[in-house]
């Protein structure tokens, strides 16, 4: 009777482990990769710049300065989001 009941654990747990590596296979058969590329993959990368440039700083200092500007016109602080849209002029004058 004993062993009846170990067969049993036996193919319980084994079938449990069959359904758990199903499981868990689905997702990396979703992300093999074609051997063609698709209409919708990039064929050039888009690399974030990691330092800054001048005209990057002139930039933010100009926003700083319509943002202050703003400020002192009407008296309302700058929330989160409410940034009004911004004209860069690269040919002002330096910061």
């Amino acid at each position: 009777m004993k062993q009846m009941h170990s067969s049993f654990e036996l193919m319980l747990s084994s079938a449990f482990v069959a359904v758990s590596l199903g499981i868990a296979g689905l997702p990396a058969l979703a992300q093999t990769a074609t051997t063609a590329p698709t209409a919708t993959t990039p064929t050039t990368s888009v690399h974030k710049p990691t330092t800054s440039n001048d005209q990057m700083v002139q930039e933010a200092c100009q926003r700083q300065k319509a943002r202050t500007a703003k400020l002192q016109q009407f008296g309302i602080p700058e929330t989160f989001g409410s940034e009004n849209p911004f004209v860069f002029d690269p040919n002002a004058p330096k910061c």
